[in-house]
């Protein structure tokens, strides 16, 4: 490792702010971020995000990129010019046609080659296909650098393993898999984060391999979950409990506990994709993996279409019907509203003509309205519904007293299958 690691963390968000704070406890780091309005919340100990608690964020922040460690927070480039080390966090979605969009990371490579200097390790977070770190971003490196590849500056990939709004698998006590463009700088980079992973590390033998474990890791899962949403359409009609069945049969050892529900989030409903598009691009069509995203991708139609189905069943008219869905965020406990699914379920909600409210006491509603033109409320609203559809599991949901909200014969949908009581749908 360099004698005296200076850290950039490019990209203040749900996966670099917590790894920022982690590295400030021991070393000097700059975080650095597009958003002026972050940084200026970030200074003040706030983070929107949740992710990182005012106390423990004020533990780290240092006003000078002098200090010997602590977390330095800025919007301002010339900041990170005299790092050793950049560690690039930032998101990589896909586009309205499910195309991975490579542009953030492009951008941020472009950032970081035009203030490197010789000797500098870049490290990547951000989830890509297998190449693309080499193929993509070292190229965009040396062109704006003017530096040579594993002559001049070295990179290395890390893929990031955040679970956003989980308190107990905090990024120091998830095990980190690392690489390097060497073997000399594999091992450095591995040294590096060993320094803070409590739960330690794995240096995989290639960039590739680190790259692929990441997009496999959140495909499975995505398979996985697309099994018990098919389990779930099949016992709907077969008139059986799909919780129960799988309570019954995860009574064998090796059977694997996935539930049915929405697949949405920054890493689940969006890695196949990448996987998929490098599969295409060398003439392998993924059948598997591309059959899971169409059925967890149709999940948000099932559920606006099994409600309808119920108000039907109950004589209630389907235009102008009120509907309180709860929660908009792709998790329970959790502000984060990248790709959630629930907005699917919304959008086919109100294709009937009914009168769809959103209440959500944790998502930001200015963020969810310029990022889907959808309104919501942070407080459960007076008046009574029709049908109300559960769609994210807040605890502050769970202690609804639902029967006071609903109009004669209205309906109550359980997409978590976690209300106790009378319910007349859930997945």
């Amino acid at each position: 490792m360099k004698q005296t690691p200076k850290i950039a963390i490019i990209g203040l968000g749900y996966v670099g702010l917590p790894l920022a704070r982690l590295f400030a406890t021991k070393y000097l780091v700059v975080g650095y971020d597009i958003k002026p309005k972050r940084v200026s919340e970030l200074k003040k100990g706030i983070d929107t995000t949740l992710e990182v608690e005012k106390e423990i964020l004020n533990e780290v922040l240092v006003n000078s990129v002098d200090e010997k460690k602590g977390l330095f927070c800025t919007s301002n480039l010339g900041d990170i010019s005299n790092c050793n080390y950049y560690i690039v966090t930032v998101p990589t979605p896909v586009d309205k046609n499910n195309k991975p969009d490579l542009t953030p990371l492009i951008k941020a490579s472009e950032t970081v080659g035009g203030v490197i200097n010789k000797g500098a390790v870049i490290i990547y977070e951000s989830t890509v296909y297998p190449g693309a770190t080499e193929e993509i971003c070292v190229p965009i490196l040396e062109e704006k650098s003017n530096l040579v590849f594993n002559k001049d500056f070295y990179v290395g990939y890390s893929p990031e393993r955040i679970n956003p709004g989980d308190k107990k698998h905090t990024v120091d006590k998830i095990l980190k898999v690392t690489s390097g463009s060497t073997k000399k700088v594999g091992e450095e980079v591995n040294n590096l984060y060993a320094s803070v992973i409590t739960a330690g590390t794995h240096l995989a033998p290639t960039i590739k391999v680190a790259e692929a474990a990441k997009v496999i890791e959140n495909s499975q899962r995505d398979i996985n979950i697309a099994f018990v949403n098919e389990l779930a359409k099949i016992f709907n009609l077969l008139d059986i409990d799909t919780h129960a069945v799988l309570e019954a049969a995860g009574t064998k050892w090796n059977f694997l506990p996935f539930k049915p529900g929405l697949v949405g989030g920054h890493c689940i409903g969006v890695d196949p994709y990448y996987l998929a598009q490098k599969a295409q691009s060398v003439g392998y069509n993924p059948e598997i993996i591309l059959a899971g995203r169409r059925l967890n991708d149709s999940m948000g139609n099932y559920v606006a279409s099994e409600v309808i189905k119920l108000l039907v069943k109950k004589d209630k008219p389907i235009k102008n019907a009120n509907i309180l869905v709860l929660g908009i965020t792709f998790k329970e406990n959790c502000p984060d509203v990248r790709n959630t699914k629930v907005v699917d379920v919304i959008r086919n909600l109100e294709e009937y003509e009914t009168k769809v409210t959103v209440f959500d006491p944790w998502a930001d509603s200015k963020e969810v309205q310029d990022e889907y033109q959808i309104e919501t409320v942070q407080s459960m609203p007076d008046n009574y519904f029709d049908a109300i559809v559960l769609a994210v599991a807040h605890k502050e949901f769970l202690k609804i007293d639902f029967s006071k909200k609903l109009t004669k014969n209205g309906i109550i949908y359980d997409v978590k299958g976690v209300l106790k009581g009378k319910v007349q749908g859930r997945l």
